[in-house]
């Protein structure tokens, strides 16, 4: 499927690269963790609609470990 020549996969990483973008404007720190963590997820998705899981791997692999710190210091970390 495409649109104006961009195919779905290339959408879901602009919005994922957008995502984590907006996450560097965020002055309150639980939001931006939110935020980045939507970024994360976009970007696990886009890795796996790759070609091939082996072309998307580092993607998928580095974007979840960014989640899961993103996930402990914004809501099991207590202060």
């Amino acid at each position: 499927m495409e649109l104006f020549g961009i195919t779905l996969t290339e959408y879901i990483g602009y919005l994922a690269s957008l995502f984590v973008l907006l996450s560097f404007t965020m002055k309150h720190v639980v939001k931006l963790r939110i935020v980045n963590m939507i970024g994360c997820t976009l970007f696990i998705i886009y890795g796996f609609m790759l070609p091939t899981v082996r072309v998307g791997l580092p993607i998928i692999i580095a974007n979840a470990a960014i989640f899961c710190v993103n996930f402990y210091y914004a809501f099991l970390k207590k202060n």
